[in-house]
């Protein structure tokens, strides 16, 4: 035979071309104007793959005025119609002066607004039904049978964008149906070796151990992945008769004849897939242009998911690198920080959490998001975190740490803002002051399970605050007193797309009152419930710190709880939190003076101060057992002893403690101070 290519530009001479299988497969990208066909697929047009030039156009070359207008119409029509499918036989002119009909079946992928962006199918050599009357009915049931086959593989793959989407799509319902076979088993190339990533079907977990293995001769899938050649078996004792090393399964397996093909996209081997069939079958030579065709479909959508996962895995692997590899230790308390990727798309974004010891014993907790989710957001995540991070350990205030972060952030080579949320927390004290910039603000867990969410006066998102210059971020002072969890996220975790935000953020403020006490047990508890629920599609950053309790001992237990100024249930719920302890406590007969002192001192604090107050009540065994009762505020100023007239409906609150106390002081603490009282029987005086 000679070789044609030499004399005609690189075309198929006759003979090689009817020697070679006539059926290909293409993928065409009507956004870019260009089309993949593979090596099967040009030899069906007469091309040489080393000279075709990926124009449309270029495939349609041989077709005369008449037969071009009329495919390009049918095209057109399924187009704007808004079909997802069609088929067509087309009449061509061969080189060598011979006429051919080619038959292409084609499935449209539209995006969500019904706009066509890709034709996928296939296209076979059809001259030998058309030319044959007698095949005319024939061929048309087979047209349909293989448009179902293409359609229904083709919609399931277009979906899938991972290599565990692609085995999910083959494998899962209708998944074999689509295939028209009874069981599948798909191998991927991978370090010299052969790895059964799916398999499925009745009887075929006997092959598990198969599932790994050299890529050697020996076995039915590695020669058809080294030989590039399918391998069809109708009757399955000669198959095993080939290969002995299937012996000693074949008895398990409930199949009869299979079809091993390989898979390849681009010139390049991936690796192979074997459809198994519960009777015998011949394979036909259309049974065979089938089977090749949904493979090279397969073979497609395993490259573009091999591609997508190791995309993913550098832009994971980037962004990881991005965020604090560990988490200090605190003193008096506990944080627990969660980070999760979207699972869609490529890229990564800008989520960040951290957590920066700072001078004094004090932390300070930060969770923000860089615009964007691109590899660019992730590296301008990176810079930002570790600028932040250098201006919170020289010890500024909150305020002045954001305003810093926002000027090194504007002054980058980048148009993307950050929102962030950062605190500064002393776990001695309590004592919290936080800043909001464009961020969600926090959520605080209180010792008896309520959870609030304090008003965060907020400035602008960093960067564009200096951008406008306004780098105002007024502070918010907070109290956390033992027991209690503050709770900081990114939008990641409560926004549901076509839903109201609020609605997430109730649904977390649930989830952290019902949650477990502890900072990791909480943010498991909040991953798993809210990742599950939103399909996290955004990426998600938490932070959960807990002040450690101080529950007193047995002999002197103790319980501490916050009243906000704002919350005007707070005060009967801390006079009945009193009664109850005491109750429990065995002191049940100072409960009333108790709750009656408690409602003063906390009104008094309400009333003329600004800020909420917390409140300890613990018991003092020694010498004698007696109840103590402190309230804690931020004001400097101490009460004065007042002389109330008879009309007065205030003023009488040291007159009550010195009547029902055994004794009560003032103490600074702080910024503020606290007020304490103790209640019980007289201590005798020694001597």
């Amino acid at each position: 035979m000679t070789d044609n290519r030499a004399h005609s530009g690189g075309e198929i001479g006759p003979e090689e071309r009817l020697a070679m299988n006539r059926t290909g497969s293409f993928d065409w990208d009507l956004d870019a104007g260009a089309i993949d066909v593979d090596e099967a697929g040009l030899l069906v047009f007469g091309l040489a793959p080393d000279t075709f030039d990926s124009r449309p156009a270029s495939l349609l070359h041989r077709l005369d005025a008449e037969e071009r207008t009329r495919l390009e119409t049918v095209i057109r029509n399924a187009l704007i119609s808004g079909r997802s499918s069609y088929a067509a036989h087309f009449h061509m002119s061969l080189e060598d002066g011979s006429a051919q009909w080619t038959h292409v079946q084609a499935r449209i992928l539209r995006d969500g607004d019904g706009r066509a962006h890709r034709i996928v199918g296939i296209v076979r050599d059809a001259t030998s039904e058309v030319t044959h009357s007698e095949f005319v009915m024939e061929l048309e049931k087979r047209r349909q049978r293989q448009t179902d086959m293409v359609e229904r593989t083709t919609q399931a793959l277009s979906r899938a964008v991972t290599v565990d989407d692609v085995t999910a799509a083959l494998t899962g319902p209708g998944g074999l149906a689509r295939l028209g076979a009874d069981g599948l088993a798909l191998g991927l190339v991978e370090n010299g070796s052969l790895n059964i990533i799916a398999l499925s079907g009745d009887s075929l977990e006997v092959l598990d151990d198969l599932r790994v293995r050299r890529l050697e001769r020996g076995m039915p899938m590695a020669d058809t992945v080294l030989s590039g050649r399918p391998l069809f078996s109708s009757e399955f004792p000669s198959l095993v008769a080939e290969y002995p090393e299937l012996a000693p399964y074949a008895g398990q397996l409930t199949f009869r004849s299979a079809a091993y093909l390989p898979l390849v996209a681009q010139a390049r081997t991936l690796g192979g897939m074997a459809l198994f069939y519960r009777s015998p079958t011949d394979f036909t030579a259309d049974e065979r242009n089938l089977s090749l065709g949904l493979a090279a479909i397969v073979a497609q959508s395993l490259q573009r998911a091999a591609l997508f996962d190791e995309e993913r895995e550098l832009a994971t692997g980037l962004q990881a690198t991005m965020l604090p590899r560990r988490i200090p230790v605190i003193q008096g308390g506990e944080i627990a920080v969660r980070y999760h990727s979207a699972w869609s798309g490529r890229q990564v974004g800008g989520d960040w959490y951290d957590a920066i010891p700072l001078p004094k014993g004090r932390v300070g907790v930060v969770v923000g998001d860089v615009q964007g989710h691109d590899t660019h957001a992730a590296a301008i995540m990176g810079q930002l975190r570790i600028a932040l991070r250098a201006y919170a350990g020289e010890g500024h205030a909150p305020s002045t740490v954001l305003a810093r972060a926002s000027r090194f952030l504007a002054e980058l080579d980048t148009e993307r803002f950050a929102t962030c949320t950062y605190a500064q927390v002393d776990l001695g004290t309590g004592t919290v002051r936080a800043v909001r910039a464009g961020h969600l603000g926090p959520l605080i867990r209180h010792t008896d399970g309520r959870v609030g969410r304090p008003k965060l006066r907020g400035g602008l998102p960093l960067g564009v605050a200096s951008v406008f210059e306004d780098e105002e971020f007024p502070e918010t002072r907070l109290d956390l007193v033992p027991g209690e969890t503050l709770v900081m996220c990114t939008d990641g975790l409560v926004e549901e797309p076509g839903a109201d935000i609020e609605i997430g953020i109730a649904a977390l403020a649930d989830a952290v009152s019902s949650g477990p006490p502890g900072a990791e047990a909480l943010a498991d508890h909040l991953s798993e419930r809210f990742w599950e629920r939103w399909g996290a599609g955004d990426d998600v950053a938490l932070l959960v710190l807990r002040r450690s309790p101080d529950p007193g001992t047995p002999r002197a237990p103790r319980i501490h709880q916050y009243i906000h100024q704002a919350d005007p249930q707070g005060l009967s719920e801390a006079r009945a939190v009193v009664r109850r302890a005491l109750r429990d406590w065995g002191m049940r007969e100072y409960a009333d003076d108790a709750e009656l002192i408690t409602g003063e001192m906390l009104g008094n604090v309400l009333l003329h101060t600004e800020g909420g107050a917390v409140l300890t009540l613990e018991v003092l065994p020694e010498p004698v057992r007696r109840v103590r009762l402190s309230v804690q505020d931020r004001s400097s100023a101490w009460p004065r002893r007042r002389t109330p007239g008879e009309a007065a409906t205030s003023g009488r609150g040291l007159l009550l403690m010195d009547a029902l106390a055994l004794r009560w002081g003032v103490e600074p603490r702080g910024e503020g101070k606290a007020v304490w009282c103790e209640i019980g029987p007289p201590v005798r005086q020694g001597g």
